[in-house]
């Protein structure tokens, strides 16, 4: 079969270049990419503990307090059976689940009421899974909203 002379096909010195540029590309992206999970996951944990910091404020408007640490978060889901037990509480609870999400790193959340940094501390140990920490690792709690 005759060609055209038109026609023609990628040399093996065009394509290593092509080759030698994709590589060098993704030497260069790649790093800032595999950052990127740990950010997603801390916005993640800021996202949560919005959301069931509202859900607490609300168990108060029915209740007149805040759950106790000994209740715990657990106390937005079923009705407390010790401790001060909630007057009013909600039918189907307060948070969207049946059950208290876990952090993005996949561990309870800290609750304690009354808290340290105000009426109830909520809290993320972060990466690490142990208090205090730098980047990845830091602590994520309701008192640093952003």
């Amino acid at each position: 079969m005759k060609r055209k002379a038109n026609e023609r096909g990628f040399t093996l010195i065009e394509l290593m270049v092509v080759i030698v540029i994709l590589g060098i590309l993704a030497g260069l992206i790649v790093p800032r990419i595999m950052g990127r999970p740990d950010e997603a996951r801390q916005a993640k944990a800021r996202i949560q503990i919005e959301s069931m910091s509202t859900a607490l404020k609300l168990y108060r408007l029915d209740n007149g307090a805040y759950p106790t640490t000994e209740q715990g978060l657990q106390a937005l889901v079923e009705a407390p059976a010790v401790g001060r037990l909630a007057k009013n509480w909600r039918q189907g609870g307060y948070l969207e689940s049946s059950k208290v999400p876990k952090d993005p790193w996949n561990r309870d959340f800290v609750y304690i009421c009354p808290g340290t940094h105000g009426e109830f501390d909520l809290s993320s140990l972060g990466a690490d899974g142990e208090a205090g920490g730098e980047g990845k690792d830091k602590d994520i709690g309701n008192w640093d909203a952003e």
